[in-house]
């Protein structure tokens, strides 16, 4: 029977933790403040935006939102990003993704002051994680970090497989496993033998974007799961790129779709927005 990980009950202690911040931020006389920007009505962007504004309630961040039509243009929205950098009263910009295509979402990354990130996409951002330098990390990944962290899971020396190469999971998990001392390898749509590969792992990470793709011939006897897919199947219930019944019996700890990594990274961007404050000094 393997141990759930509980993201809910972890991200509320971080939560928690980030409150206390925020309140002693607000003696010494600085409101943290987060500016979201969403453009259209995309509904499961939508859903992200009020949990967002939720968190930043919980934990005493002042919310700036900005819901913008779909026809904006790409210039209305860099110049209003623009402006935000320049206001010291606003200490982190997120512009919730999806845009609309006729935005270019490199460009609207690109146009965030790095300091002001705190989705940590921006890529001085990444080459700060790549070179163990200050800066802000992608939220899901350093959530993960904290689960693996706060449930008791050893990272260093152990062999970690990430199947999922994007830059928002697969490139920073496989870098934040690394300043843990973990070996790790990427595994992707092209590697061969992918089964094998990751039986391997002591740690899996499943980052491949298919509902319940990694069934037990992907696990190790014993190993740590995380799960980092979310999916809607054919009953309209929420599941992960993991089959959590073929798969718990056999390892040793795994987290559950829903409640297990989609918390930690609202709990992380809350993080990243009181780390702004001293990012900005």
């Amino acid at each position: 029977m393997a141990v759930l990980i509980d993201g809910k009950k972890i991200s509320t202690q971080i939560k928690d933790e980030c409150k206390e911040k925020a309140a002693a931020l607000k003696v010494a006389g600085t409101e943290v403040t987060l500016a979201v920007i969403q453009v259209g009505n995309d509904p499961a962007s939508s859903v992200y935006v009020r949990n967002k504004k939720k968190a930043c309630e919980y934990i005493g961040i002042r919310s700036l939102a900005y819901e913008l039509p779909e026809e904006t243009t790409e210039t209305e929205l860099l110049d209003l990003i623009k402006e935000l950098n320049g206001r010291s009263d606003v200490h982190g910009i997120l512009v919730q993704l999806p845009v609309p295509k006729h935005i270019d979402a490199d460009k609207v990354i690109l146009t965030i002051a790095p300091e002001k990130d705190v989705d940590g996409f921006h890529p001085m951002n990444v080459g700060a994680l790549c070179t163990g330098e200050k800066g802000f990390v992608s939220c899901t990944p350093a959530g993960i970090i904290q689960l693996l962290k706060r449930s008791g899971v050893e990272i260093d020396g152990k062999e970690c497989v990430v199947i999922g190469r994007s830059n928002i999971v697969g490139k920073p998990m496989s870098l934040l496993l690394l300043r843990e001392n973990a070996t790790v390898t990427i595994a992707h749509s092209h590697t061969a033998h992918l089964k094998e590969v990751a039986k391997r792992a002591d740690i899996l990470i499943a980052a491949v974007g298919k509902p319940k793709m990694i069934n037990h011939e992907y696990i190790k006897q014993g190993a740590v799961v995380i799960d980092v897919g979310i999916h809607r199947n054919a009953e309209n219930k929420l599941c992960g790129d993991v089959d959590f019944d073929d798969v718990e019996p056999i390892c040793s700890a795994i987290t559950p779709v829903p409640g297990g990594v989609g918390p930690m990274t609202i709990a992380m961007l809350m993080h990243n927005c009181l780390e702004s404050v001293s990012l900005q000094k």
